[in-house]
């Protein structure tokens, strides 16, 4: 990836040094920074000592909506993951106190893999491979629901029971928070979501934002590392699902910004059902759709209410209120799915 060096916007090396030399004992004194591009949420940092690297984690600057972006949170579940199925980097420090950066942020380990996030990028796999490497995205999403939660320490990582009426209505909350326009397709389908919630289909330990290019793969196709856990909470499985689901259809829709699900032999949407299926089958998944279409939207909302308000970093943020209304619109056609 390609990125800034120096002091980059929200990291202060000066500032850093002492407290990371002291919380990562082999890191050398003199350290260099990189912001690793591409992040529309939570920015990463790829820190060196010129002999050795690590990845820093912090929360974006500027506007941070309510329960989002709790370095806390990602630290806790990828350290219980560490001895599970599920590939997770290993953890070396979190720092709550504000004073290092001026926002709580963690440590971890840099896993060698690629994020494959465009159909151009998967161009030289073939299908046979691309066919395998999806199969291996959902059986990883599997995976980690099967794993206990009481069995890795997780117990009182989230509330399960009523799980999914509290997603319907926090999202409303977050999208209350960044309000900046009229969205009358936003109130059409939370008014029907919040008619409508079923009963949790089981609770187990719930990415929150799972896709293609929040994991690491090797140059043998194996996933390395799943990334970005920064909604992770305890809740019902198939929310994950979905969410893969629709970032899929805005592929398809050309509304989104990654396409990789668009390479020659990555498994369809009643492939991908049919996969996870062998462990879970997904009923009334159309509630699960909508509900995730209302969440993406929600979520690049407050993408665009920062970058109106000059708080983003990086490029490409300028087009991502263009996105909202579609997702909306197919969010509320979901809800006739599957029924």
């Amino acid at each position: 990836m390609s990125g800034h060096t120096g002091n980059p916007p929200g990291l202060d090396l000066e500032r850093l040094s002492g407290w990371f030399t002291a919380m990562v004992p082999e890191a050398g004194r003199e350290l260099s920074a990189r912001l690793l591009t591409g992040g529309k949420s939570n920015l990463t940092y790829e820190i060196g000592d010129g002999a050795r690297t690590w990845i820093l984690r912090r929360p974006p600057l500027g506007h941070v909506l309510a329960t989002a972006h709790d370095m806390g949170r990602e630290y806790r579940v990828m350290s219980a993951l560490r001895d599970t199925e599920v590939p997770v980097p290993r953890m070396y420090a979190l720092c709550q106190d504000e004073e290092p950066l001026g926002a709580p942020f963690y440590v971890m380990e840099r896993v060698s893999g690629t994020p494959y996030r465009y159909a151009k990028d998967l161009a030289g796999f073939g299908p046979a491979r691309t066919r395998a490497l999806s199969s291996a995205m959902v059986g990883t999403l599997a995976e980690l629901h099967a794993v206990d939660p009481a069995a890795v320490g997780l117990t009182d990582f989230g509330r399960p029971q009523g799980f999914l009426d509290r997603q319907v209505h926090r999202w409303r909350k977050q999208l209350d928070a960044s309000h900046s326009r009229e969205l009358p397709a936003a109130e059409e389908l939370f008014e029907r979501l919040a008619a409508r919630v079923p009963e949790e289909s089981a609770f187990a330990i719930v990415h929150g934002d799972y896709r293609l290019d929040n994991l690491l793969v090797d140059a043998g196709d194996r996933i390395t590392a799943v990334l970005d856990w920064e909604m992770a909470t305890l809740g019902d499985p198939l929310t994950d699902l979905a969410l893969m689901l629709v970032y899929h259809r805005l592929a398809v829709l050309g509304a989104g910004d990654a396409d990789a699900c668009l390479a020659p032999g990555f498994l369809t949407e009643e492939e991908i059902i049919e996969r996870y299926a062998e462990q879970r089958e997904p009923a009334r998944f159309g509630f699960y759709l909508g509900l995730a279409s209302f969440k993406l939207a929600v979520i690049l909302e407050g993408i665009h209410y920062r970058h109106r308000h000059g708080q983003t970093v990086g490029q490409g943020f300028e087009r991502v209120g263009e996105s909202v209304v579609p997702i909306l619109e197919a969010g509320l056609q979901s809800l006739e799915e599957y029924r």
